[in-house]
């Protein structure tokens, strides 16, 4: 079996995390500057986007001098304070159906290496997965994180180069596919070259995600026979089991 690495989108791909990542960007605000969120850049876009710049657009809109100068201290705040939603995160978040299932299944296919590639910044990510029992079979050591850039199609790279040098594989090109329920997943993955699936468990359809050119579209993680084909498919020797 070939080398193949498979990067998980967290938020609404394998996790519904019911508005902690929010929640958690108007405590790091109030802590830093003293004063709530305003509501107009409480609003900016979330899907798809990278801590980094969501992190930039919330600055610009709240009127924080020099956004792009504040990046890095909104994001170590993140980082510090995400270790703290763990506990509700484990009350009230839920694994997407069939995520458990699928992850555990690619587990067992040979060569095939697991990690995230996700907007957040490392330790939110840990803390959305890690409570919910769904970091077990992903090696977040090579996975590539929101505030590492603001272009998520340049996060690719980013674990590529980890998993080539944790793992001594070459992961170009469709030997790595990326996993997730948003355009901008799909757009990192087909810039990069990389095989692109797209689920339709957050807030775009089925058809949506269709007309974006991905390899292929799931309406959700439940069948896992299906996940394993569209994830596998770039492979030549990859033969799905007889149902």
């Amino acid at each position: 079996m070939s080398s193949f690495l498979v990067l998980w989108d967290v938020d609404y791909t394998l996790v519904n995390a019911y508005g902690v990542g929010r929640n958690l960007y108007r405590a790091v605000f109030a802590g830093l500057y003293g004063r709530e969120l305003p509501a107009v850049a409480d609003g900016a876009s979330m899907a798809g986007r990278t801590d980094r710049a969501i992190a930039l657009e919330v600055l610009e809109l709240a009127g924080v001098p020099d956004p792009r100068g504040q990046v890095g201290r909104f994001e170590a705040a993140l980082g510090r304070l995400a270790p703290g939603v763990t506990g509700v995160v484990a009350a009230t978040a839920k694994p997407l159906p069939g995520a458990e299932a699928a992850l555990a299944a690619l587990a067992q296919v040979p060569g095939v290496v697991q990690s995230v590639l996700t907007g957040n910044v490392r330790p939110l990510a840990e803390a959305k997965l890690a409570p919910l029992g769904l970091s077990t079979h992903l090696d977040l050591d090579v996975g590539a994180y929101g505030n590492e850039h603001e272009i998520r199609s340049e996060l690719v790279h980013l674990a590529r180069d980890r998993a080539a040098a944790a793992y001594g594989r070459d992961f170009g090109g469709q030997a790595s596919v990326l996993i997730g329920d948003t355009p901008l997943d799909i757009e990192a993955a087909l810039a990069t070259g990389a095989r692109a699936v797209g689920v339709a468990t957050g807030q775009f359809s089925l058809a949506e995600l269709q007309a974006t050119s991905a390899h292929a579209v799931l309406p959700d993680l439940t069948d896992t026979g299906a996940v394993l084909a569209a994830v596998l498919a770039g492979l030549g020797d990859y033969q799905p089991r007889p149902a």
